[in-house]
């Protein structure tokens, strides 16, 4: 599986970005797609994820009813939208992927950093 992540920059706190995620290689339907992120000088961080196959997601606690997972299965893509941004959701985001069956994520992109300023 490749992955390629897009769509990070420079916000304002309070605004939004969408992160974007291009994934190929593979038949999807039996992978759940994550993203990551990690700041300076902190713990990598599972944001949140969603399984291909069925739509279900999950949310860490710092973004729930903040950001949105989703997915687009014709066009292969992952989506990571994000409002009401804080300075402390600065971070080099990550599109992670795995399979169901598997309790590690063993594909990664290259990350795109999202910096928020107060």
């Amino acid at each position: 599986v490749q992955l390629q992540a897009s769509g990070g920059g420079l916000v304002q706190a309070g605004g939004s970005l969408r992160l974007s995620c291009a994934v190929s290689g593979r038949t999807l339907s039996n992978y759940v797609m994550a993203w990551f992120r990690q700041a300076p000088g902190k713990e990598r961080e599972m944001v949140a994820t969603v399984i291909w196959s069925g739509g279900g997601t999950y949310y860490a606690d710092s973004v729930k009813g903040r950001f949105t997972i989703s997915r687009d299965n014709r066009k292969n893509m992952v989506y990571l939208q994000m409002n009401s941004l804080k300075p402390d959701d600065t971070a080099v985001y990550y599109c992670t992927a795995r399979l169901r069956v598997a309790s590690e994520y063993s594909y990664w992109g290259q990350g795109t950093l999202v910096t928020v300023s107060s």
